[in-house]
């Protein structure tokens, strides 16, 4: 009798670990997935100082998240303090002839707080989305249009940048937004070449380039 009670404890034990085991595969598969659409403009900070002086291709950096970010159906994916790293795609030092220095950028993922990551596609932009334009005098003029890849350019207050482009890709014209502007765009004329320096601290905005999904954000 007592082998019998063995045996049927033993089956019992099994076919609750079973349950269990399917009870957990169908509860993974209820995982719903939300779209973060392309043209987000993610707030971020980053959180070391680049400079177009000693930063080369292939560099990386962190930056992280200011606010949250909802899918496209306003369910939260990304909470403000999550993080984005970058990557330097390219940086070249002023030059004498009056060329400031630039920094150009791209951002390949995000890392959530629960340890959660996802791979983007993402290119610098101010945080005041819009497109300018120069005419053959070197005139900025805003056209809000569609987004376009901007650099960090040597030239902004107190030996900073600027997010922007150079008129007729030299000296000239700067044109573009100021790092972290409230709103509205600047150009100036350069006397010299800068290198860019983007401080640690400074904000500015991420464009996504490609829609990605993640689920719903929980701790």
């Amino acid at each position: 009798m007592r082998s019998k009670a063995v045996i049927s404890a033993f089956f019992l034990f099994v076919a609750a670990s079973m349950g269990a085991t399917l009870a957990e595969a169908q509860t993974k598969k209820k995982v719903t997935y939300y779209s973060v659409r392309t043209g987000t403009v993610f707030r971020v900070r980053i959180e070391s100082t680049l400079s177009s002086k000693s930063a080369r291709p292939g560099d990386t950096f962190r930056c992280t998240i200011v606010d949250p970010v909802y899918s496209s159906k306003g369910v939260l994916v990304i909470p403000d303090g999550s993080t984005m790293n970058g990557r330097v795609a390219a940086a070249t030092p002023a030059k004498r002839n009056g060329n400031p220095g630039t920094i150009d950028v791209n951002f390949t993922s995000v890392v959530l707080p629960n340890g959660r990551r996802a791979t983007i596609n993402g290119s610098l932009t101010d945080l005041e989305s819009g497109e300018t334009r120069s005419d053959n005098e070197g005139t900025a003029r805003i056209e809000k249009t569609k987004h376009r890849n901007l650099k960090f350019i040597g030239g902004g207050a107190a030996g900073g940048a600027v997010i922007g482009a150079l008129a007729g890709g030299g000296t000239g014209a700067l044109i573009g937004g100021g790092v972290g502007a409230a709103g509205g765009y600047i150009f100036k004329k350069l006397s010299k070449g800068d290198n860019a320096e983007v401080k640690k601290g400074t904000e500015f905005g991420v464009y996504l380039n490609r829609a990605f999904s993640l689920p719903r954000y929980n701790r």
